[in-house]
């Protein structure tokens, strides 16, 4: 089997057993074809391919920046930001109705809600180009999944000279999915000005880094607090920097580009204070998923500088958790300001005990 069996990726492909180092290639990584049967295809100095158990290996894709910049993610990851954007940019499908496109073979075959809060508003962007969004609210009704396509209707309930409000519904297989209610503004002038002040906490360079799997976009934990260890302890908060490689040019797709990762967090920060909870028991022992997010949109940034997202969770119980978030750009501006409601529920026996797919529940 030659490189020709393999599929582009970007970046660098490193892959190590134990702490040795077997194999670089800014080729290419195959894991899909007959030939692996079940295995990871690693590039050899000639050019073939040699199989590898992907339990005893860990193979790494360094994307490297032209700014300099870059993030190393595990392999198999999620994807890259430029898929993500391809997601989120709903293509018109008629009169009020949008496309939302397939993705391929997920490991955890779920949409995230911030992902549909982003089609959402780039839904309605384009339904009233001479705005931007400024609000946007979203209850997820349903989990939707990626390989099949997701259909957006949206309804004009008021466009005025300088204001917009519209619904924006989502289904899959006409089944709903999500709704949202988006407010969007022609503009004005500032009259007054003021806002909070951002919390003094440790800048990127001193946080180290998380692989949530997304190439082009760097997320950096303060304290590396985000940690799926059940038996980790620490106060009800993230906060967390992101920067990205590239910005979109489009002013909707970088609204929804800062407004997508804000379901990440709530969940997480609200479990930090209780030992014996974590990530890691999400969707195995523990049922858990967003329910609603509202984001209000107030300035520009630019997505490829750092921003700091900050996210108290406010409160827990009864099988829910609030959070509320604030980004800043590094400079101290306030760029937005959010609220995200989760669920946290514990499952009567485990998934797997239940028959059911850990890959494809809440």
């Amino acid at each position: 089997m030659t490189m020709g069996d393999q599929f582009p990726i970007k970046g660098r492909v490193s892959a190590w057993d134990g702490d040795t180092l077997i194999a670089e290639s800014e080729a290419a990584v195959a894991t899909d074809t007959v030939e692996a049967n079940g295995g990871i295809l690693i590039p050899a100095a000639d050019g073939s391919l040699t199989s590898h158990d992907p339990e005893a290996l860990r193979i790494e894709v360094e994307d490297r920046w032209p700014n300099g910049g870059g993030t190393t993610n595990r392999f198999p990851r999620w994807g890259d930001v430029d898929d993500l954007l391809r997601l989120i940019d709903v293509q018109p499908a008629g009169d009020g109705a949008f496309t939302g496109p397939t993705y391929g073979d997920i490991r955890r075959n779920v949409v995230e809600g911030g992902q549909l809060l982003a089609m959402s508003m780039v839904a309605a962007a384009k339904s009233a180009p001479d705005k931007r969004v400024v609000n946007a609210h979203i209850v997820l009704e349903r989990p939707a999944v990626f390989d099949k396509p997701i259909d957006l209707t949206v309804d004009r309930q008021r466009v005025g000279r300088q204001f917009a409000t519209l619904g924006v519904r989502a289904t899959q297989g006409g089944k709903p999915v999500s709704c949202s209610l988006i407010l969007l503004d022609h503009g004005s002038p500032d009259l007054i000005t003021g806002q909070i002040a951002m919390p003094e906490v440790k800048g990127p360079e001193d946080c180290p880094a998380h692989d949530f799997g997304l190439l082009g976009r760097d997320v950096r934990f303060v304290n590396g607090d985000y940690d799926p260890d059940p038996d980790r302890i620490g106060p009800p908060e993230l906060h967390c920097w992101i920067r990205h490689r590239d910005a979109p040019k489009e002013l909707y797709l970088q609204q929804a580009l800062l407004a997508q990762p804000v379901t990440h967090f709530t969940i997480a920060a609200a479990m930090l204070p209780h030992p014996g909870f974590g990530e890691a028991q999400a969707h195995y022992t523990l049922s858990t998923g967003v329910l609603t997010a509202t984001i209000a949109l107030h300035g520009e940034p630019d997505l490829t500088d750092w921003l700091l997202y900050t996210n108290p969770a406010i409160h827990a119980g009864r099988g829910l958790a609030q959070g509320q978030g604030h980004v800043f750009t590094r400079d101290g501006r306030l760029v937005a300001s959010y609220t995200v409601q989760a669920m946290i529920r514990e499952f009567a026996a485990s998934a797997n005990e239940s028959g059911l797919d850990s890959t494809r529940i809440m």
